[in-house]
């Protein structure tokens, strides 16, 4: 009696296993599966030939001589010095901002809820009238509205900071809002802190329109730098080379003296006086925020 209930127990045991082993090999291509249906949403936003399916603006020229500049942009996909423009290098074909003229490149579709990848490498060459100060550019995100509403020469948006050693970097710009938690230091910089207080930034708020990335991850000036951003609903995640240097929450904008939501826009890049290159500029949408970049002490409550 005993030894038959032992051998149905077994049996049973067997078969569970059996199946169980079954199931761990189709949940393993499922996986696979999935890993190469999110690997085929990517899309290119660069092909590699030419600059289909972007616009370029120039705000007014910097007059050399007299060292200001002038009051008339040189305006929408006009570019005679070819600003920006598809350059090989090393025998890869990548996009060149020379930095000459300040200005935008900006995508002509809008885009929300997504992952954009890319990567970056300075150039050598800088202009007027930051021939001398670090080099500079920038990603812009969920940019609308007028061409040339930032300072003269760029779209509404947040900027993802592209400059030489604050790679990371938030700037609100004309009239877009975000909040971020970071840490206040004694000279009334902001520096990103995940577990630190609230502070909204924006050009109108009192805590200033920048906030400072932590930490540094940025490569030495020459070396390609990759860049990930992610944005979902208000949030969005700065990431430099593989490390998460910030996180900013409830994306918003001024709307005459309200605050609407800003959750989609297009992406822009900044030429400001330093020439750059950008290749495999990808995009794919996500229904989520990844959980490996997220902590909930992050998030507001």
């Amino acid at each position: 009696m005993f030894r038959e209930g032992t051998d149905y127990i077994i049996n049973l045991l067997a078969m569970y296993f059996k199946n169980l082993s079954k199931v761990a090999v189709l949940l393993l291509i499922l996986s696979s599966c999935m890993n190469r249906s999110e690997n085929n949403k990517w899309q290119s936003l660069f092909n590699g030939k030419d600059l289909t399916g972007w616009d370029t603006y120039l705000g007014p020229k910097y007059d050399t001589v007299l060292n200001r500049r002038d009051s008339i942009p040189i305006g929408l996909n006009t570019d005679p010095l070819k600003v920006f423009d598809v350059a090989d290098l090393g025998g890869e074909k990548v996009m060149r901002i020379s930095g000459e003229q300040f200005g935008g490149i900006s995508t002509t579709r809008e885009f929300e809820n997504f992952h954009l990848q890319l990567q970056f490498k300075w150039g050598k060459l800088q202009w007027p009238p930051n021939k001398k100060g670090k080099k500079d550019s920038g990603l812009m995100y969920y940019a609308v509205g007028p061409q040339g509403a930032d300072g003269g020469f760029w779209l509404r948006s947040h900027e993802f900071q592209i400059e030489e050693g604050d790679c990371g970097d938030y700037w609100a710009c004309a009239g877009a809002i975000f909040d971020v938690r970071a840490k206040k230091e004694n000279d009334s910089t902001y520096i990103y802190n995940k577990n630190g207080d609230l502070f909204t930034f924006s050009t109108v708020s009192p805590n200033g329109r920048n906030c400072q990335k932590y930490p540094d991850a940025e490569k030495p000036t020459g070396e390609w730098n990759t860049i990930d951003l992610y944005c979902y609903g208000g949030t969005s995640v700065h990431i430099v080379n593989g490390v998460v240097n910030m996180v900013l929450q409830n994306s918003r904008q001024l709307n005459g003296n309200k605050e609407i939501p800003l959750t989609k826009g297009k992406i822009q890049f900044e030429s400001e006086g330093a020439e750059i290159f950008y290749r495999n500029i990808k995009i794919c949408s996500i229904d989520k925020l990844p959980d490996n970049i997220m902590n909930d002490k992050h998030l507001a409550n």
